[in-house]
């Protein structure tokens, strides 16, 4: 299995309030986080980077080769469930980094199978045989207009409120977190990334990228999409495969 990710600052944005880590753990078993943070002065980058290493340490000390797959899932949902926390004590101590907080989406790959630990409208995607599925679903006021009937996909892309979303770590000191489990095969992408690439790239530009490319010339390429789309967020794209 292999692992490749990047993060851009975009076009318009000052600062990249994004973060993201990943691990090889042996060549069957790996793991990746992206966690896109909102606040203003320093307060969405101290909140993404301030999970992403919380979440890293966590798995590092916590994870065993012989955790069954029930084990492996509270452990994911432990090193979120310790993100939020995290991220929250930092907000309230300091006066600052008041109201910041992140999404997050951590996957960890391991025995043919995706664990997808997910808070905030960052999104996780499997791409097979030339088709794209959406494994996450984004926690927002956009999206449940969407569950309701009141947009289509196509419209929501589109809507002026579609960042306004309705879960962030570090908000309170408790989060909803959302765990799917997916199952990944040989030759499957697993495409994790913020939504300053959703939201400017399309699911056919993925998909077509997925199966023209690999490795570094991926997500460079999936990164340029978006920029060249407008790119007026910061963007992260990481893939397994």
């Amino acid at each position: 299995m292999e692992v490749y990710t990047k993060t851009d600052i975009g076009l318009v944005r000052k600062e990249n309030q994004d973060s993201s880590a990943y691990s090889i753990i042996s060549s069957d078993c790996v793991w990746a986080v992206i966690c896109d943070g909102m606040g203003g002065a320093n307060g969405g980058k101290t909140a993404s980077s301030a999970a992403v290493n919380y979440i890293s340490e966590f798995i590092a000390n916590e994870y065993q080769e012989d955790m069954s797959e029930e084990a492996l899932a509270d452990m994911l949902i432990a090193a979120v469930d310790g993100a939020n926390l995290t991220v929250y004590k930092l907000a309230i101590e300091d006066y600052e980094l008041a109201g910041m907080g992140t999404t997050c989406d951590l996957v960890f790959v391991r025995n043919g199978i995706a664990h997808v630990v997910h808070v905030g409208d960052s999104r996780t995607y499997s791409i097979r045989n030339g088709k794209i599925l959406q494994i996450t679903e984004d926690h927002s006021l956009v999206q449940e207009m969407v569950r309701r009937g009141e947009l289509t996909p196509d419209q929501a892309m589109r809507h002026p409120n579609k960042n306004l979303i309705t879960r962030a770590l570090g908000v309170s000191h408790e989060v909803h977190i959302d765990y799917i489990e997916a199952e990944f095969n040989d030759g499957d992408v697993l495409l994790i990334c913020s939504d300053g690439l959703s939201n400017f790239v399309s699911r056919a530009d993925m998909v077509r990228t997925a199966g023209e490319t690999e490795g570094e010339l991926m997500i460079d390429t999936l990164v340029e999409i978006a920029k060249r789309h407008g790119g007026h967020d910061n963007i992260t794209v990481t893939v397994i495969y």
